[in-house]
């Protein structure tokens, strides 16, 4: 993949978090997701496709209204985009069954994301999990 398509592609997925995750703006969606794009870590309730990614984006931004991602990395090797960020936001509403707590919860992940004729295709991520639900009160501190 010549060079200048890698840096097409990590412009397409640091769009995605600056617009989508962040802003909230759903309508730079279909632009930036390709309509058969799949998840391979679905939350609880999410659908498959762009509508599931929709989906993702609302759970995310309702549970956590004030949600900002930072890119800590980007990596761009052939088709695929690897990001290592930081997520910060309030618990102002349910979250993998974890009612709202009003607590801010901050969780640190990767993502590897494959792209697709310039649209995000295909999403794999690790996330802290446990740490996460730890500071929302869903899992005791140990």
């Amino acid at each position: 993949m010549r060079a200048m398509a890698i840096e097409e592609n990590k412009a397409t997925v640091r769009r995605f978090y600056a617009q989508v995750l962040n802003d909230g703006n759903l309508d730079a969606l279909p632009e930036l997701v390709a309509d058969d794009f799949i998840e391979n870590d679905p939350l609880p309730g999410q659908g498959k496709g762009l509508a599931g990614l929709v989906q993702r984006v609302c759970i995310l931004k309702s549970a956590f209204p004030d949600l900002r991602f930072t890119i800590d990395d980007v990596v761009g090797e052939g088709d695929k985009v690897i990001v290592r960020w930081t997520m910060q936001g309030t618990h102002l509403g349910e979250f993998l069954g974890v009612p709202a707590t009003g607590k801010t919860a901050k969780a640190t992940g990767v993502d590897i994301i494959l792209l697709r004729d310039g649209q995000m295709a295909e999403h794999w991520h690790e996330l802290d999990a446990l740490g996460l639900l730890q500071q929302i009160g869903g899992i005791p501190d140990s």
